[in-house]
C-alpha cells in the first residue's frame, strides 16, 4: 500500500529549515540578541490574564491594526494595515491574492530565498533577475522588470542576505513602469535603515506595499507577528484569502503591548548597530575575507577558505552562522549579536582562518 500521493514535485523539495542548535553564540537567524525589558513581560502577562480564550479572537484585529497604523504614521489608517503570523504569512497571502497559477513574480537575486519558495508554494511562476555588482538596484533592473511583465515584483530592502538597502527611486520606477503589478517591498530589517523606507510610496502608488515584522527590531521573533502597510483595496483582497481567525488573541495582545514598548525596542537598535559596524570593520581588516557593508543587523562575508569548512570550524568553537553558499558563492552570514557573542565570533574566525 503506497499511501496518498502528494502534489507533483513536492517530495523533490527539501523542507525549509534553519538550524537551531544549543551553542554559545547563535548568530544564524538575525534575531535580536536582547529581550525587551521586564516591564513588557509584566504588562503582557496582565493582558493575557484578562483574555477571553474561550471565545474566538477579533478576526479583524481592530485594535492591533489601529496601533500599527498610528505607529507607522500610515495615511490610510487601520484600513491600510493587515497583520498575520510573521511576515512570511503576509507574503503568502499577498501571493494568494496577486499570484497563483498562470501568474508570474519577479525576484532580484541574490535575495531572500523565501520569496521564490513562497511563489512555488502558491503555484506562482518565478522570473529571476540578477542584481548588479554591489547588489544595489539600478534603473536597468527597473527596465528588466518591466520587460518581464510580471504580476508581482519582490524588492527586499535591506536585502537579505547582502545587507544593503535599495534605492527608493528605483522602487518608484518599477511601480510606475508596472502600474498593474503589485510591488512588494520586504522591509523586515527596515528599522535598521529608516531613511530608506518605501512607505511614502504607498500613499502615492497604490500598487506598492511595505511588509514588516516584529521579529527583528521589536525583539519578538517568538511571537510571530508580521504586518503590511498598503492601500485599502489591497487589504481588502488579503481579507478575501486569509484563514478565519488566523491571528490568535495571544498574538494580538503581544503585538499591542510591544507597540507600547516601541521606545524600548528602538533603544536596542543602537547597540545592535554598533556590533554590526564592529563586525564589518573587523572583517575588512582580515586579509582572507571579503565583507559587505550592511544596513541591517547582519553582515555577509566571503572567506578565501571553503565556506563549508569555515562554517564547521566556527561551529566547533560554539558559534553558529548561516551558510549562504546557495545564494552567494562561498558566502556566510553572521548576525550582529550581543557584545560577548561578537567577541567569540571574531576570535573564533581568526583561529579558523589561521589554520
Amino acid at each position: 500500500m503506497s499511501g496518498a500521493e502528494p502534489r507533483a514535485g513536492l517530495r523533490d523539495v527539501a523542507p525549509y529549515v534553519s538550524p537551531q542548535l544549543d551553542v554559545a553564540a547563535r548568530l544564524n537567524t538575525n534575531e535580536c540578541p536582547h529581550p525587551l525589558p521586564e516591564g513588557f513581560f509584566r504588562e503582557l502577562a496582565h493582558a493575557v490574564q484578562d483574555l477571553p480564550l474561550h471565545r474566538y479572537p477579533d478576526g479583524q484585529m481592530h485594535r492591533l491594526r489601529d496601533e500599527l497604523a498610528a505607529a507607522a504614521g500610515h495615511d490610510a489608517g487601520a484600513e491600510g494595515v493587515w497583520a498575520a503570523n510573521g511576515s512570511n504569512e503576509i507574503l503568502t497571502q499577498l501571493l494568494e491574492a496577486y499570484g497563483g497559477p498562470g501568474r508570474r513574480a519577479v525576484v532580484f537575486e541574490p535575495t531572500y530565498l523565501l520569496h521564490s519558495r513562497l511563489s512555488w508554494l502558491t503555484h506562482t511562476e518565478v522570473e529571476r533577475l540578477t542584481l548588479p555588482d554591489g547588489f544595489v538596484l539600478t534603473d536597468a533592473q527597473a527596465d528588466d522588470a518591466a520587460a518581464a511583465a510580471p504580476d508581482v515584483v519582490f524588492v527586499c530592502s535591506p536585502n537579505n542576505p547582502t545587507g544593503n538597502a535599495q534605492p527608493v527611486e528605483v522602487v518608484r520606477a518599477i511601480a510606475e513602469r508596472l502600474p498593474s503589478s503589485l510591488v512588494i517591498v520586504d522591509e523586515a530589517y527596515g528599522e535598521f535603515s529608516p531613511s530608506t523606507t518605501a512607505l511614502p510610496l504607498v500613499a502615492t502608488h497604490p500598487n506598492v506595499v511595505v511588509v514588516r515584522t516584529f521579529s527583528k527590531a521589536f525583539a519578538l521573533a517568538g511571537a510571530r507577528i508580521g504586518y503590511v502597510l498598503a492601500a485599502p483595496d489591497v487589504i481588502g483582497d488579503l481579507q478575501r484569502v486569509r484563514l478565519p481567525y488566523h491571528l490568535s488573541a495571544l498574538t494580538q495582545a503581544a503585538g499591542i503591548v510591544a507597540l507600547r514598548h516601541r521606545p524600548d525596542a528602538l533603544k536596542l537598535l543602537g547597540a545592535i548597530g554598533e556590533q554590526r559596524d564592529r563586525i564589518v570593520a573587523a572583517l575588512a581588516a582580515m586579509p582572507r575575507v571579503t565583507a559587505y557593508p550592511s544596513d541591517a543587523n547582519f553582515v555577509l562575508f566571503v572567506p578565501e577558505a571553503p565556506a563549508g569548512e569555515v562554517w564547521q570550524g566556527l561551529l566547533d568553537h560554539g558559534v553558529l552562522v548561516r551558510d549562504m553558499t546557495s545564494v552567494v558563492p562561498n558566502a556566510l552570514r553572521v548576525t550582529a549579536g550581543a557584545e560577548h557573542e561578537v567577541d567569540l565570533f571574531l576570535k573564533s574566525l581568526k583561529e579558523v582562518l589561521g589554520r
